[in-house]
């Protein structure tokens, strides 16, 4: 790609960008790696993110973990969780998971559809784990490269689509994940699910902001995706310390409602305790 195309997509500053902490590694190096860290994982509200990790960092700085495991922290946090999971439908969490743990956009619906069954089998820590301990993960990062925007570049088995796909997720650096247009929507969901692919609008125009941005379309249930789930889960109350007997709920929900409904329960201080496709 020239300078010129790179200029005009706003991702000059994005492309080859790697950051390693190396042996015998400076301070200056080190804070390097955390501010990468933040960056890459939450966005903007990276900036905030610096005071919640300080027992993570003192590991990393002692040796005691990896920066992939570092990361592996961040993602697994409740303020990933809030920034990220409990404000966003399931398919826009997995398309956030893809742009910030392996950096770069999914490619078509069976890696929507196995991250969906995997959240629903297994939860979230296992939905964390199986980008982090994958061997795309490895191939491109290893223990020691904090993840980068990979898309813009031809990267090993990518698919040609996933370049156009990218940008449908990384609107700038300066833009904020949870404030694009299209809200807690799925900005790949009617693409991937057509199997077609979408045009290359840039994060910004000169003169223009974000006015070029196309428009999204709303989340709405996967084509041919007409899977019902069983949710079991424990009536709220929880967290009191009167005895109370809590009684067994079983929720049907289709697909295209299962972060909604996890959502739910979560607020009412329920638990979830399986789910299951419904035969």
């Amino acid at each position: 790609m020239t300078t010129s195309v790179a200029e005009r997509l706003a991702i000059r500053d994005e492309i080859g960008k790697k950051i390693e902490l190396r042996q015998n590694w400076t301070e200056d190096e080190l804070q390097l790696v955390f501010r990468a860290a933040y960056e890459q994982i939450f966005g903007r509200q990276g900036v905030y993110a610096s005071q919640r990790f300080t027992s993570a960092e003192a590991m990393l700085r002692n040796g005691k973990i990896s920066v992939k495991q570092f990361v592996e922290i961040l993602a697994k946090s409740e303020f990933y969780r809030e920034c990220f999971f409990y404000k966003n439908s399931q398919v826009r969490f997995i398309e956030l998971n893809y742009k910030h743990l392996l950096g770069r956009a999914p490619y078509d619906q069976s890696e929507i559809a196995y991250h969906t069954d995997l959240y629903a089998s297994s939860g979230y820590y296992a939905e964390i784990e199986s980008y982090i301990y994958s061997s795309e993960y490895d191939n491109a990062f290893g223990n020691y490269v904090v993840p980068y925007y990979r898309g813009f570049q031809s990267i090993p088995g990518m698919k040609t689509v996933g370049f156009n796909r990218i940008f449908e997720l990384y609107r700038g650096r300066g833009n904020s994940d949870n404030a694009q247009f299209g809200g807690k929507s799925s900005r790949l969901r009617s693409k991937i699910a057509m199997n077609m692919s979408n045009m290359i609008s840039p994060p910004s125009s000169p003169g223009l902001g974000f006015t070029s941005i196309a428009p999204t379309l709303i989340s709405s249930p996967v084509l041919g995706d007409n899977r019902m789930f069983l949710i079991e889960a424990i009536a709220g109350g929880l967290n009191t310390k009167v005895a109370v007997r809590r009684s067994r709920q079983v929720y049907t929900v289709p697909y295209e409602r299962l972060s909604a409904t996890y959502q739910e329960i979560h607020k009412r201080g329920g638990k979830i305790v399986k789910i299951t496709p419904a035969s």
